[in-house]
């Protein structure tokens, strides 16, 4: 790795909390700090990163358009704010980044949407297919409906998810604190800033303290439940200050940060995954074409498929074997068995004439497999 964790990022996941982007008492945007952070996102851009935004400030700004008061609010009241802050707050960053020429675009998600196996997929999609047409993904959740996240603020958890799903390579939470302490430096003003965890031991969780306002729940504690998830998918992660104007350039020039350091990279972690935590729900044939195409790297086509035995679900796992019986690996199929079998044997030219949508071009992206000779 290069002296910055930083330098070699390809994919990056940037989390705003509600706190940097909306003044909490006015409930106006802070449009000052959202133009520089804008800047700092073009100049990644430019530099050839890729950039996703999971944005918080929903509610916050919808609150004081609809006129409600200060003060708790009930579930339902919550609801209506975000829908109403959600149109200003995607309006506010299509301005901001159209400035530079790019364009945002909006993507609402639950915590169930990035653990049902088909939206997940399906959102997983979408974000590849925006971000390879140069959009700028802005990630939030889709308060009308995520009553649970709404109850317990959970955007630092469904940043680490939108990191896992777009398999980025890093994920920076900017926060109102610069990173991990010993202990609660509002508590300590001597607690140490802990610049770099490569393992989330007890004695780290525990630097966390009890979930409770400000440091604790959405603090802390949530931003150590986001680095297990992002670190378990072989993403680094950074906790980081965003209060100041410019906060990715400062974390680029090494400013203080706390980095979660993941032992693998995502796409061999994306790898030991599919390997090795999910059970195979059937099993596609390959002709000797398939297997020397497979051995080489690339992608299982329906040309090279004769047979498919099971009953599976797009996304499912599914083991890969040549014509004699012998196992050459296992992917996430692109297609359900019912549509495998009319493709298998096809040009991927002729998907949409015989399922009526043009699908995908692979059977099993290389991306989403596991070829038993190269991978261990």
């Amino acid at each position: 790795m290069t002296d910055s964790p930083l330098a070699d990022l390809h994919r990056v996941v940037v989390k705003i909390g509600s706190a940097l982007l909306v003044d909490q008492a006015s409930g106006h945007l802070h449009r000052r700090w959202l133009a520089a952070l804008a800047e700092d996102i073009a100049d990644w851009r430019a530099a050839g990163r890729q950039v996703l935004i999971v944005s918080s400030g929903s509610i916050a700004v919808g609150r004081r358009l609809l006129g409600l008061p200060s003060g708790l609010l009930r579930l339902e009241e919550k609801q209506a704010a975000a829908a109403a802050g959600q149109v200003r707050l995607a309006h506010a960053y299509q301005e901001v980044l159209g400035e530079h020429g790019i364009t945002a675009a909006q993507v609402l998600l639950t915590i169930d949407d990035t653990e049902n196996r088909r939206r997940y997929l399906n959102a997983r999609t979408t974000m590849e297919t925006l971000l390879r047409l140069g959009a700028i993904p802005v990630i939030n959740e889709n308060d009308t409906v995520a009553t649970q996240e709404i109850r317990y603020g959970d955007n630092d958890r469904l940043g680490a998810r939108v990191a896992a799903m777009a398999s980025a390579d890093g994920l920076i939470l900017l926060s109102d604190i610069d990173g991990l302490y010993e202990c609660d430096p509002r508590q300590n003003p001597e607690a140490r800033l802990i610049p770099e965890v490569r393992a989330l031991t007890p004695e780290i969780e525990a630097m966390a303290g009890e979930a409770r306002s400000g440091y604790g729940s959405g603090g802390m504690v949530t931003k150590l439940l986001a680095a297990r998830i992002a670190m378990g998918a072989g993403c680094r992660m950074a906790i980081a200050p965003g209060k100041d104007l410019h906060p990715l350039k400062a974390l680029e020039g090494g400013g203080r940060a706390t980095w979660f350091l993941p032992a693998s990279e995502p796409r061999q972690a994306r790898k030991q995954w599919i390997a090795g935590s999910l059970k195979p729900m059937g099993r596609l044939v390959v002709d000797a074409g398939a297997v020397r195409a497979l051995a080489a790297g690339k992608s299982l086509l329906p040309a090279g498929v004769i047979e498919v035995d099971g009953t599976f679900d797009r996304g499912d796992a599914v083991l890969v074997a040549d014509a004699a019986g012998h196992l050459l690996g296992r992917g996430l199929s692109a297609y359900n068995s019912a549509d495998a079998r009319r493709l298998m044997g096809h040009n991927s030219r002729d998907i949409e004439a015989l399922l009526g949508y043009r699908g995908r071009s692979e059977m099993i992206h290389r991306d989403d497999l596991v070829w038993e000779d190269r991978e261990r």
